[in-house]
């Protein structure tokens, strides 16, 4: 269904092409995962399935790429639309119309498909991704995990032979992912429909692919084979089976399942260890990061909510011993929604707390709500010391820093070095303290690249490090794990537990349990606008189906909940 024949992609002003010696061949009714590390390509070979690379992205294509039968470098997306659907890592870029069944309806209506077959198809897929009742909403109103949802279902309706899907379940919860791959599941069974999918998470997918394709590092022809074979050489590979290859099991699990039918010597090893819950920040595990204040420096603009606000002489110190966010009794309300209600938190200096639930269920609104971007409908915000939907934004970027899920909305220079530059004279620090930090998160990434040529991972480091270069004492992460390999996420933990043993306040949103187990001192999960559960990861996690991780569920009873504690445990 899918050919690639010995293909190389090189963009424009590149020296080297991003992808090379692309061979591989897809068969009808067939799931394959495409997997690597962050940068290598994996984006541009799935591009280059509907057309949109060379024909959109521009750039040079070498070799040759057909859906079925057709030659992708005759036929122009538009000319491939009725065959492949195709759902990239930004859905709001998808997006043409404005409500959610409108949505649903314009793939169709560009097909001229019957208005009753049109009718019969959005119910269903209403239905498949739990969206019925969004039906009538605004999509400017969503969640980034609904529109996610939205986004998958507008290539679902169409009913294309092909699937391409550029981290679909990145913005959705462990419940709603499994629902979506599960559809997935049901269309490849059942329909015989084709998927080719790119996916960070492979704690989530790896199970389902029938094979994996594996781009290693930037240049390096991919490999095909089984998923099995393919994760005991993997760079990249999920907690199930770097417990495996800790545990020396061959063949390497896939599955939870798998993974507790062969756990029992393993779990006897441990019975006489006590887990200790969540890594702790500690010196061994934390990267010195300095920043020296340079008089008259001025903290840098954080998206359009910071409306180049600049810090004045006058600005009142933070007051470290009180907490660093408090909130009481908040209720906001988003129209005829109430987002959240009676909700009471406080996180206190060098606590890192993990906001986590459904879509929808009021995450980032509470980060909203510290960032000043939201008003309170009742109850009280204070975030640093400041009330911040009443604090002038050149005082409050002093206090709060937010990363938002769209990291674009930071980015604003031509190149990497000039964004770094910028952040460290907004933020009063050393001159390469931003670009350093790139470094940790990102290495590779040339002082020279346009940050519209990174892919989504590597935005969100760079948006990072721009935040994480002023320190503010209160740091907000919405979903800053969406686009990042594994490694990439581990670089990132140790960032972040450095900033907390240095006395900052985290708050981060997350549908990513892994992260939550490895990094949080504390869960907060929220559903419908409410706190359902508040305490300890461990004590939270553990007790959770939903957002347990793959090593507390193999493992259980025992508490454990990452492969680094078995590992230390064993050592």
């Amino acid at each position: 269904m899918i050919r690639f024949e010995d293909v190389s992609v090189t963009y424009d002003g590149a020296a080297e092409p991003t992808v090379r010696g692309v061979d591989f061949e897809v068969p009808e009714g067939e799931l394959v995962l495409l997997v690597g590390p962050s940068g290598v390509g994996k984006s541009t070979v799935l591009g280059a399935v509907g057309g949109l690379v060379p024909h959109f992205t521009g750039g040079t294509l070498r070799g040759r790429v057909t859906v079925a039968g057709r030659d992708t470098r005759t036929h122009r997306p538009r000319e491939l639309a009725d065959v492949v659907g195709t759902v990239g890592q930004d859905p709001l870029s998808h997006f043409v119309t404005d409500t959610v069944e409108e949505e649903l309806a314009y793939g169709m209506e560009s097909l001229g498909l019957a208005p009753h077959v049109m009718r019969r198809r959005v119910e269903e897929t209403l239905d498949l991704l739990g969206l019925a009742g969004l039906r009538d909403r605004p999509i400017s109103t969503l969640s980034g995990g609904q529109q996610q949802r939205v986004a998958i279902g507008s290539v679902l309706t169409p009913h294309p032979a092909v699937l391409v899907l550029d981290e679909p379940t990145s913005a959705l919860d462990p419940a709603a992912a499994e629902e979506v791959l599960a559809v997935l599941q049901r269309l490849v069974h059942d329909l015989g429909t084709t998927v080719l999918m790119a996916e960070h998470r492979l704690e989530r997918v790896v199970q389902y692919a029938d094979q994996v394709v594996l781009l290693p590092s930037p240049g390096v022809p991919p490999t095909l084979g089984p998923p099995s074979a393919l994760m005991a050489v993997s760079p990249v590979y999920p907690p199930v089976v770097d417990l495996g290859r800790l545990a020396g099991w061959s063949p390497l699990p896939l599955t939870v399942r798998d993974a507790r039918r062969r756990a029992g010597d393993l779990r006897e090893r441990l019975a006489t260890t006590a887990p200790e819950g969540a890594a702790r920040s500690t010196p061994d595990a934390a990267l010195p990061l300095t920043v020296t204040p340079v008089p008259g420096a001025r903290p840098r603009r954080q998206g359009p909510w910071f409306r180049r606000g600049r810090a004045t002489a006058g600005t009142d110190a933070v007051d470290t011993a009180a907490p660093a966010a408090e909130v009481r009794g908040l209720a906001v309300r988003r129209g005829r929604i109430e987002a959240l209600r009676h909700v009471d938190m406080t996180v206190g200096a060098g606590e890192i707390v993990a906001l986590m639930g459904r879509n929808g269920a009021g995450k980032s609104t509470l980060l909203g709500s510290l960032i000043g971007l939201v008003e309170p409908a009742a109850g009280s915000v204070r975030a640093a010391g400041a009330v911040p939907h009443r604090t002038a934004p050149r005082d409050l970027v002093r206090r709060v820093g937010l990363v938002p899920q769209e990291p674009r909305d930071l980015l604003y220079a031509d190149t990497v070095a000039a964004e770094c530059a910028a952040a460290d004279g907004d933020a009063g620090a050393e001159p390469g303290t931003c670009r350093t930090l790139v470094s940790r998160l990102l290495p590779d990434i040339a002082d020279g690249t346009h940050p519209r040529d990174l892919s989504e991972g590597q935005r969100l480091a760079l948006a990072l490090a721009v935040v994480l270069t002023a320190r503010p004492p209160l740091l907000l992460l919405d979903e800053p794990t969406r686009g990042l390999d594994y490694a990439a996420k581990a670089r990132l933990v140790a960032v972040l537990r450095s900033l907390a043993a240095d006395g900052h306040a985290i708050v981060l949103a997350t549908h990513d349990v892994e992260l939550a187990a490895e990094l949080a001192h504390r869960v907060v999960i929220l559903a419908d606008g409410e706190i359902v559960a508040d305490g300890s990861t461990a004590e939270v996690v553990v007790a959770s189906p939903s957002f347990a991780p793959q090593v507390t569920k193999v493992l259980a009873p025992q508490r454990w909940l990452t492969v680094a504690q078995v590992r230390d445990a064993l050592s």
